[in-house]
């Protein structure tokens, strides 16, 4: 654990030098819900925008914060940084776990400030309820920071990189709850794009943020299951496996 600990340290010292940043993007996510969701909340009479949008908030800005992650590992594989990381007192694997677990750890730092405005603007939890969905958002963080990881380590230039991290953007935002409730993917399914639904259904990003609602807010279509749970950590657990061994496998080429 020393030597994880030792790399997860370095990585947060590294998040920390763009906390002015930080405070910027957080600002602007805040502004996304008291502009234009109240906005969209005057625009249409078929859900309260502003109070269905707060929870979806807090996962953008967990996946925005965890993802950022594999921008650095990228720089650093294309830069060779990792001579020196090599040089550290540690294993391959505990430098790729470290890693891993960093940007999850990031990612939720990032979001903690939406989450409890999603607590202000709404309610808050029982302690149960809020254990629960601290621990779906932290399995939410290090998978999505396994995701950026593998796709870091994958790609041979900065440009690569940039264009698989926006056709994960796309994928995974808006194939979602997080902006629009499920019902209205669910229209899809009668054009012929039933595989967009499913995948939708699945999708991490719909399970973690319909989990939060079904927990802040008082509406029948958003009621807890265990399957929101499973299918976040199946999620993690497959991504940080592949992510922990394609960064051991690019130390090893060095």
């Amino acid at each position: 654990m020393k030597g994880i600990l030792h790399v997860i340290e370095y990585d947060f010292t590294n998040f920390f030098r763009y906390r002015w940043f930080m405070a910027g993007l957080i600002a602007m996510n805040l502004a996304d819900l008291f502009i234009s969701a109240v906005v969209f909340t005057q625009m249409t009479s078929i859900v309260d925008y502003f109070r269905f949008f707060a929870p979806g908030l807090a996962v953008v800005g967990l996946f925005a914060s965890a993802f950022m992650i594999g921008r650095e590992i990228n720089m650093e594989v294309r830069r060779e940084i990792h001579h020196y990381l090599l040089s550290l007192p540690m294993t391959r694997t505990e430098l790729a776990i470290g890693r891993v677990l960093a940007g999850g750890l990031r990612g939720m730092l990032y979001m903690t400030p939406l989450l409890i405005t999603n607590f202000i603007v709404l309610r808050f939890p029982t302690p149960p309820q809020l254990l629960l969905i601290m621990l779906t958002l932290l399995l939410l963080a290090i998978g999505i920071s396994g995701v950026s990881i593998s796709i870091a380590v994958s790609t041979t230039s900065f440009e690569k990189f940039v264009t698989a991290r926006g056709v994960v953007y796309y994928m995974l935002f808006f194939c979602s709850s997080v902006f629009y409730p499920l019902s209205v993917i669910q229209v899809l399914a009668a054009k012929g794009l039933g595989p967009l639904v499913v995948f939708a259904q699945i999708n991490p990003l719909t399970n973690g943020s319909d989990l939060i609602r079904s927990f802040l807010l008082d509406q029948p279509e958003y009621i807890f299951s265990p399957l929101m749970l499973l299918n976040v950590a199946l999620f993690s657990g497959i991504f940080a496996l592949l992510a922990t061994f394609a960064y051991s496998k690019i130390l090893q080429r060095h």
